[in-house]
């Protein structure tokens, strides 16, 4: 990868060199693997000829919580050379100033699917995920673009912004990346101490423990949930808290009285200031 661009313009310019289709991932870089393995879903999806584009953008108007946004990690060098090494034909690396004029004043709002999980306790982050995620599919056009399931309800709501909006892109779900010992690859997590890294795969252990009781026919949400913090909670670590904890209906994302059809069990907790996010299909 031997093209970088820092403005909306150039990219646009360049775009119209190259050949379709074309596969664009967006993330907000600090990249691992679970990022490396969009970039290879891309291109085995627009084949050698096509094109993928990353775009690395720390958007700050999804951040909820200032020190949140002041601490996010930015190697960027670091990421420009994975993104060489996996072969990606360009990558947008903008500053805020350019997708954002001083006196922007039009968000995207969703008025659903939003209500529940992280919506609810991060006021104003899907608005602000929405609207990058647009202005990025406007910029590019892209035939495809793919995002992972571990973030669960920005896919969903991605989803719906694509269909209610009327935009000629796919959207592509990738499978979440783990650890071996099952914690869900994210950038956040190099931010834990060595004793929150060892405890973290408690939430994916809380999950799996909860969808067990589904081979024994339960149709009781209360059950799956109380199952979940149990584990979540047992010998948890002082400074360990749990945001959310919501068994959803995995389209309508709404929370279900009873499990008679495809549900999501889905999670954010706190190691003191890291949050993590999971979730399971059950």
């Amino acid at each position: 990868m031997n093209l970088r661009f820092s403005d909306v313009n150039s990219v646009q310019t360049e775009l119209e060199k190259r050949s379709a289709p074309l596969a664009l991932v967006p993330t907000m870089g600090a990249l691992h693997d679970g990022h490396l393995a969009l970039l290879r879903a891309a291109r085995e999806k627009v084949g050698p000829q096509g094109t993928v584009a990353i775009s690395i953008f720390v958007n700050p108007i999804q951040f909820d919580r200032p020190e949140d946004l002041s601490s996010y990690p930015t190697p960027l060098d670091h990421d420009l050379a994975l993104c060489a090494k996996e072969g990606v034909d360009l990558a947008f690396t903008p500053e805020a100033s350019s997708l954002y004029l001083p006196d922007h004043s039009t968000l995207v709002t969703e008025s659903l699917l939003t209500n529940h999980l992280c919506g609810a306790t991060r006021p104003g982050h899907f608005d602000g995920v929405l609207t990058v995620v647009l202005k990025l599919l406007n910029i590019f056009q892209p035939s495809l673009a793919i995002f992972g399931q571990k973030d669960f309800q920005q896919l969903a709501l991605i989803r719906r912004m694509v269909r209610d909006l009327n935009i000629r892109t796919e959207i592509i779900a990738h499978p979440t990346v783990r650890e071996p010992d099952g914690l869900a690859l994210s950038s956040r997590n190099r931010k834990l101490t060595p004793a929150h890294r060892a405890d973290a795969p408690r939430i994916r252990r809380a999950l799996l423990a909860a969808r067990d009781l589904s081979h024994t026919g339960e149709q009781n949400p209360q059950t799956y949930l109380d199952a979940a913090r149990h584990h979540l909670l047992k010998d948890a670590p002082s400074d360990f808290r749990i945001d959310y904890l919501q068994l959803v209906d995995s389209v309508t994302l709404q929370p279900v009285a009873k499990v008679t059809s495809p549900v999501t069990l889905a999670t954010a907790c706190f190691f003191d200031q890291v949050r993590l996010i999971d979730n399971i299909q059950i």
